[in-house]
């Protein structure tokens, strides 16, 4: 067994690649298109039928098998460290992004498959004990895929990226398709030519890597329509931020997230409804809101303190620290008033002891497992917990015109937790359509009679008045569940919510 020790490095190595290619391709898929339990549940599946496709066909390589070994290297480098490339390139300029991404897994899953048996026999030929040999391949094999999936979510896909990350494996697969090369020329046919054809491609895949940044730039200038002046990778999200003209937009894993030229109607709606409603404005919860703009809204109140909580620090330091957006924000990352806490918001209200009279929920749309949480029944539950009897919550709750479905399950989620709920919406240029729910614990007059609703004389705005307020909380047919369908409220042991969205989107596309 000595002599195989580098075949078996390149078990694990292969492994841990492989896992890494699949996880970029269900990542990859999930940030372009979404629905995340759709696609890795779609990935893990056709990969391991993939896999045994490959294992099943490796029964016809009868000789040559270190040839067949080195083009399992070459092939899996090759094919998985352009995974994310080919990707981006079909959701650019193909309309069948998801067969290009299907014949990633297949081919991975394939070549991958054909490993194990392939080597199997390699070293079985010189040993005899099947037993030992087995143990030892499937143990490197199931360590290389847990050193994979643990390095890609907490290492590689933070600091590297998606590009970076695929052409780095690539390379990793390269490099052991040379060993291999190199270490046993003398039963490799045509050994020459590989050893040109492996150091070649090597060099490739890591130009690749080092140009990785550039070729990022180059995708996100296809993917968005304006140029691209600001992009970071965070260790929850990816931040872009675009500029036409003096329309600057703030992406979060591609979804936009506010236009500097409308955004102001957004967050005069977000905020100062509820300030109007709620009995005590001395202290707010803003859960999300890492650009700063809620806050903005909220420092037009001089009596008012401030709490965020928004999971990414990247993204409150770069909504501080960015002139452009800071420059939007009016500097309210910066305020006194304002504490920054960088946490989950389910995990703070589940410690919080602490008691507010309004709670703005600005946290991104459920379209994913995580957010869909943050929809949930439990989730505003614990909001009701930590607000004042007179408190008032407000949450962004996507489109009524685009995602009816989404919109009106969570007016019926906060109603399953005995919230009064008023739903209301606005036009948004950038959005479209786009709702809220306000809801309280405790009999309001604002809320039973609408038409009181008042904005505070001293508060400026540029899109809210007392005209126009009432029209915001009424809707059109076509805005409303059609007659007979049912909306359900998003449990926390039964998402719904995520349904309904990814739903939505599809049908919107």
């Amino acid at each position: 067994m000595k002599k195989y020790r580098l075949l078996m490095l390149t078990t694990l190595i292969i492994s841990g690649c492989s896992m890494v290619y699949e996880l970029i391709i269900s990542a990859v898929s999930s940030y372009l298109v979404g629905d995340s339990t759709l696609h890795y549940s779609i990935t893990i599946g056709l990969y391991m039928f993939a896999m045994g496709v490959g294992s099943f066909l490796s029964k016809f390589i009868k000789k040559d098998l270190f040839n067949w070994f080195a083009n399992i290297e070459i092939g899996v480098g090759i094919i998985g460290g352009l995974s994310s490339l080919l990707l981006f390139l079909s959701n650019l300029y193909l309309d069948s992004y998801e067969i290009v991404m299907y014949i990633e897994i297949i081919l991975i899953g394939t070549i991958v498959g054909a490993e194990i048996p392939v080597l199997t026999r390699i070293i079985e030929n010189d040993n005899k004990d099947l037993r030992i040999t087995l143990s030892s391949l499937f143990s490197f094999d199931y360590i290389g895929g847990l050193i994979g999936s643990v390095a890609f979510p907490l290492l590689l896909m933070p600091k590297l990226g998606f590009f970076a990350t695929s052409f780095m494996a690539g390379t990793f697969n390269l490099i052991c398709a040379c060993l291999i090369v190199f270490k046993y020329q003398d039963r490799i046919r045509g050994a020459k030519l590989y050893k040109l054809l492996t150091i070649v491609l090597m060099i490739i895949m890591i130009f690749g890597m080092v140009v990785s940044e550039n070729i990022g730039n180059f995708i996100e200038n296809g993917l968005y329509r304006d140029a691209v002046i600001m992009s970071e990778q965070t260790p929850y999200q990816k931040i872009v931020v675009t500029r036409h003209k003096d329309d600057v937009r703030l992406y979060i894993d591609g979804n936009v997230q506010f236009s500097s030229m409308d955004e102001y109607r957004y967050h005069e709606a977000l905020v100062h409804i509820p300030m109007s409603v709620t009995g005590d404005r001395s202290e707010v919860l803003i859960l999300g809101g890492g650009d700063g703009m809620a806050a903005r809204e909220l420092l037009k109140y001089p009596d008012t303190n401030i709490t965020m909580v928004d999971l990414d620090s990247e993204m409150t330091r770069i909504c501080s620290e960015n002139k452009i957006i800071s420059a939007l924000n009016e500097g309210s990352l910066d305020s006194d008033r304002l504490t920054i806490i960088n946490m989950d918001a389910y995990e703070y209200l589940e410690k919080c002891d602490k008691k507010y009279g309004v709670v703005i929920v600005d946290l991104p749309d459920p379209n994913n497992e995580a957010l869909a949480k943050l929809y949930s029944n439990v989730f505003y539950r614990m909001c009701g917990n930590v607000l004042t009897p007179d408190g008032v919550i407000n949450v962004q709750s996507t489109s009524p015109y685009y995602a009816t479905k989404s919109f009106w399950s969570v007016t019926k989620t906060l109603e399953s937790e005995g919230f009064t709920v008023a739903p209301y919406h606005l036009q948004v240029p950038a959005f479209g359509d786009w709702g809220f729910n306000m809801a309280v614990k405790q009999n309001n007059e604002y809320i039973n009679n609408i038409e009181t609703i008042q904005i505070d004389p001293s508060i400026t705005t540029k899109y809210l008045t007392a005209d126009n307020i009432p029209a915001l909380f009424k809707f059109g047919k076509d805005e409303m569940p059609a007659e007979g369908e049912v909306v359900e409220a998003n449990q926390l042991t039964k998402p719904v919510m995520i349904q309904y969205y990814n739903d939505a989107v599809r049908n919107w596309e």
